[in-house]
């Protein structure tokens, strides 16, 4: 078997033992980092007391790694004490024109983004956002990712109950998506590839496919959501229960994109998904498509482009009329559902807000803004380096000491509660589910966000892990309150040739869940409860 190497890294056995000293908790740990494949990564680990500050373990810990997505820890945190936990976004819809005693808006209907990453997306019936463990917008080839049981286009279809509210049955002009929030940036990391003011199903279409009743049969295929906007065609067969499940996007062009490929009898629907071209021509079509479901006349195409130069002036839109607005759930929501899931685009959208908080449009601002507000935590930016919110970028560097001292800030300030919360935990939910045994005993007890970054070496086709990374919240078998950073770097995955490293990756999630068990059932009381003269 390809990937039989990193069996053996799975059977670590972490025992727990009483009265264990702390060279004990050392040889536990270095059992599971000095052991097989992984003893050639770059290791750097810190583990501390919560409430004391003693260090029960450590390793390169002043030392730079990359820390994937455990980024999300520090752009998260600078968010919520510069934005608030309850901060709202509201998303207007305004008129450029007088409507007629018949209903008729004489001009042009705008809708103004404010960078709602969700806008109405995610909302679940009690107002949350929803997540799944493994979000849609990491759907690939061999993905089993699944949608959230939301409809996408809810605020828009909010905002489109508000307009016909206030009277307007239909629009002579134009329909427009004032995106000019901020300027357009990259997002770091997988997934949707920009970042926009404006965000409608984190800016991409689900390809669902549900395979027939029976083998040789073409499989059902649609949109999510439903829209005119793009031009798919669907050949997908489905094949016997064993066979491959195989499904691939393939753009063909602006708006164009073919869907080929296998999936099994009898399983449930797979997605994929089709990124966007431009996020405010998609916002437009489907806004203009919603409008009409409302009952609201519209003259323009959902299938035109959404012409800037026919906005009036910034200044200008925010005195016109408005006529319905979208009112956000809390920020803490859009928190859980980054660090959960490790949504990138939504995380890359943080530096960006913050500069608009500030006054300012680009990515760079928004990035000196986060270091002043890490700055404000303690954080010694001389010990960190980000390019961007979610961990993708090669700017991204810091040291486990770093990511120790901004988890034990955040510990005592009155976003903890939420912090924490929004955090996967350890086998249970997030992408932290399945990095234990159902068994495990440290199962509930971790509270962390984890990171992962690969390459692909040229010369040889394998995979590089440049970055496995988990850092947060423990509560040991003994009650003690622990706070750790994890970082295992530069690490080759064999048996990855064929491009598929999704298994391997996870290997190494699984012996970082080892660590985990480690310290939980081997970190011991603090030092101030351990009898005199004794470890």
């Amino acid at each position: 078997m390809r990937l039989a190497w990193w069996l053996p890294l799975l059977l670590v056995v972490i025992a727990p033992a009483r009265g264990q000293t702390a060279d004990g908790l050392a040889a536990r740990i270095e059992a599971v980092t000095d052991a097989g494949p992984v003893r050639h990564g770059h290791w750097g680990l810190l583990v501390v007391d919560a409430k004391t500050g003693e260090t029960l373990y450590e390793r390169n810990a002043d030392r730079l790694f990359r820390p994937a997505s455990v980024t999300k820890l520090f752009s998260t945190a600078a968010a919520l004490v510069t934005l608030g936990a309850d901060h709202r976004f509201e998303t207007p819809v305004v008129r450029r024109g007088e409507v007629d005693a018949n209903g008729i808006l004489r001009g042009d209907l705008i809708l103004v983004a404010q960078g709602d990453p969700s806008l109405g997306g995610r909302t679940g019936p009690d107002g949350s956002l929803l997540f799944e463990d493994s979000d849609h917008s990491y759907s690939g080839p061999r993905s089993r990712t699944t949608l959230v049981p939301a409809d996408p286009l809810a605020g828009l279809d909010h905002l489109a109950r508000e307009v016909a509210a206030a009277g307007i049955k239909a629009v002579a002009g134009e329909v427009l998506i004032d995106d000019r929030l901020f300027d357009p940036a990259p997002s770091s990391g997988s997934g949707p590839r920009r970042v926009t003011p404006i965000v409608i199903n984190d800016n991409l279409i689900d390809v669902v496919v549900t395979p027939a009743e029976v083998p040789g049969q073409p499989a059902t295929v649609r949109l999510h959501p439903a829209t005119a906007f793009v031009s798919m065609d669907a050949q997908v067969r489905t094949v016997d229960s064993d066979g491959p499940r195989r499904i691939e996007v393939i753009a063909d062009g602006p708006r164009r994109f073919r869907v080929r490929g296998t999936i099994p009898v009898g399983v449930g629907p797979a997605v994929q998904i089709y990124e966007v071209e431009e996020p405010a021509d998609f916002a437009r079509a489907v806004f203009i498509e919603t409008l009409r479901r409302r009952g609201i006349e519209v003259e323009s195409s959902p299938l035109g482009l959404n012409d800037r130069a026919k906005l009036p002036p910034r200044e200008a839109v925010a005195s016109l009329p408005r006529v319905a607005v979208y009112t956000s759930p809390p920020f803490s929501q859009y928190v859980r559902v980054i660090l959960k899931v490790s949504q990138n685009l939504h995380a890359s959208m943080l530096p960006l807000l913050l500069a608009v908080r500030e006054g300012e449009r680009t990515l760079a601002a928004g990035l000196a803004a986060e270091g002043r507000a890490l700055k404000s935590l303690g954080i010694d930016l001389g010990t960190i380096s980000f390019g961007g919110g979610a961990g993708g970028s090669g700017a991204d560097l810091v040291t486990p000491r770093a990511t120790v001292s901004l988890l034990r800030t955040m510990s005592s300030r009155p976003e903890f509660s939420v912090y924490r919360a929004a955090l996967p935990i350890l086998g249970r939910d997030g992408t932290l589910a399945r990095a234990v045994d159902p068994d495990s005993p440290a199962r509930g007890h971790v509270w962390a966000k984890t990171g992962t970054y690969y390459v692909e070496d040229g010369l040889t086709g394998k995979t590089v892990l440049t970055s496995k990374a988990l850092a947060g919240y423990m509560e040991t078998a003994s009650g003690r309150e622990l706070v750790f950073a994890f970082f295992v770097n530069n690490l080759p995955l064999e048996g990855t040739e064929d491009g598929d490293a999704s298994e391997a990756t996870a290997a190494i999630g699984r012996v970082l869940g080892r660590l985990c068990e480690a310290v939980y059932v081997d970190a011991g009381p603090p030092a101030a409860e351990r009898p005199a003269g004794g470890q």
